[in-house]
């Protein structure tokens, strides 16, 4: 479905110039390019400065802080006009219910997937940690001592106590919550009475993507700080420690990607390599910011000039970032099985299972929560009594430089899901996918 940019309630996330591919600009006007820059140096300064490179966290915290500024109130808006657009309470529903299906094979897929690599290369076998050597409060330091929500909890936090709060908090299923119910009731009222909101709401929406657009000029120096400030903090040292644990999620993630280059091919005939070196300005950033955040308004706009309703995109992306973090599934699993053999620990069949299963529970919701992954690893260690809860802290050194493949895998996965959403509803537009691909769709960075 292409959307008719002239449209009140069709405006695309950047409107179309024409079917000329616009003209190329110098090389070093490319964001892929300075981006890349600014990695390659943020580790190099990291890595021979490491005091220089720890202190400049500011720089990518900044960056990250002006993505955040404006995600909430674009979500609500593509939201809100997506629905619109749609007129139909009942897809909207259907939309819902599909993304969270495909969220839950996905999330048991790559957990299961993890399990399996972990049990073939045994990254902690032969480490024999000492319990008596664990301290827990490495561990309370990183996760504040919270316990991980239950199911119930977890649900209830998804309705808004307040909307200001929730608009206010970042928080972004419940801003999510509230979008739906808005869109809801607009159709319900009729598009024709409320056309002078949501002509405002478009008018708005364009004021945030221009706004997107200059903020995305200093996206370099976000990652320059972001990159010198892990490589400063963590170091490369860690990598030899760590080597067969990095190896086995790396080498997991790119089989991963392997088979989301299937799905997406044989689902919605999406050629993933041409959808990546489209949006490889977004991956590289993610990358560099170690954040899916910080790239979260682009993807969405990119996604639906590639041929995904904005209603659909609107929904399954920001639902996704909670609901389908496939890399860290791949991750969490891993590192269990890593964590009970680093104590001469084998799980049998049936504990590998109710670890799936618990890890199924804790992986949700853990986008934006400081040290989630270590909260899910420990109400599964709990959970399985094999070895201390404060063992996790054994994963403090590593978790880091894991945040490259979380990142990319996490990412695509979503966008995958969108692709096979659109599919699955009928409403995915081949076409104009190819358009953008080709460069026909006018450039967010040229606004």
């Amino acid at each position: 479905m292409t959307l008719n940019a002239s449209s009140p309630v069709a405006h695309t996330a950047a409107p179309a110039t024409g079917t000329k591919a616009p003209p190329s600009k110098p090389f070093y006007r490319s964001l892929f390019l300075q981006i890349l820059i600014a990695v390659v140096a943020g580790v190099l300064i990291g890595h021979f400065w490491p005091e220089l490179g720890a202190a400049l966290r500011p720089l990518g915290d900044g960056f990250i802080q002006l993505i955040k500024m404006i995600i909430a109130p674009l979500i609500f808006l593509v939201i809100v006009t997506g629905i619109a657009a749609v007129g139909d309470v009942k897809a909207v529903g259907r939309v819902g219910v599909k993304a969270l299906a495909y969220f839950t094979a996905a999330t048991l897929f790559a957990l299961a997937f993890g399990l399996l690599v972990g049990n073939l290369v045994q990254p902690g076998a032969g480490l024999n940690i000492d319990p008596n050597s664990l301290s827990q409060d490495a561990l309370n330091a990183k996760t504040g001592t919270a316990p991980p929500k239950d199911a119930g909890q977890f649900l209830l936090g998804i309705i808004p106590a307040s909307v200001v709060g929730a608009f206010a908090n970042n928080s972004l299923l419940q801003v999510l919550c509230f979008s739906v119910f808005f869109g809801a009731a607009v159709v319900v009222i009729g598009k024709e009475r409320c056309a002078p909101v949501l002509t405002l709401m478009e008018t708005v929406l364009e004021i945030f993507f221009r706004i997107m657009s200059w903020v995305m000029r200093v996206a370099p120096i976000g990652a320059f700080g972001a990159m010198a400030f892990i490589i400063g903090q963590y170091g490369l040292d860690s990598l030899g420690t760590y080597a067969v644990l990095i190896a086995a999620c790396y080498g997991a993630a790119v089989v991963f990607i392997a088979l989301l280059f299937l799905v997406a091919w044989g689902v919605a005939r999406v050629p993933l390599w041409q959808f990546m070196k489209y949006t490889r300005e977004e991956f590289l950033l993610a990358l560099g910011t170690a954040s899916t955040e910080s790239v979260m308004p682009r993807i969405m706009a990119k996604l639906a000039n590639a041929g995904c309703p904005r209603s659909t995109t609107g929904l399954v992306i920001p639902t996704g970032y909670s609901f389908n973090l496939d890399g860290a599934a791949i991750y969490l699993s891993i590192s269990l099985l890593f964590l009970a053999q680093a104590f001469g620990h084998q799980l049998d069949l049936g504990q590998q299972l109710v670890a799936l299963g618990i890890l199924m529970l804790t992986s949700k919701g853990m986008a934006g929560v400081p040290g989630s992954a270590f909260l899910a690893l420990s109400a599964t260690a709990g959970a399985l009594g094999i070895f201390p809860v404060a063992g996790v802290a054994l994963l403090l050194g590593a978790d880091r430089l894991m945040d490259s493949m979380r990142v990319v895998v996490n990412l695509l996965g979503n966008c995958v899901a969108t692709f096979v959403v659109a599919k699955w509803e009928g409403r995915f537009d081949r076409e104009a996918m190819l358009r953008a691909f080709r460069g026909e769709e006018a450039e967010l960075s040229r606004q």
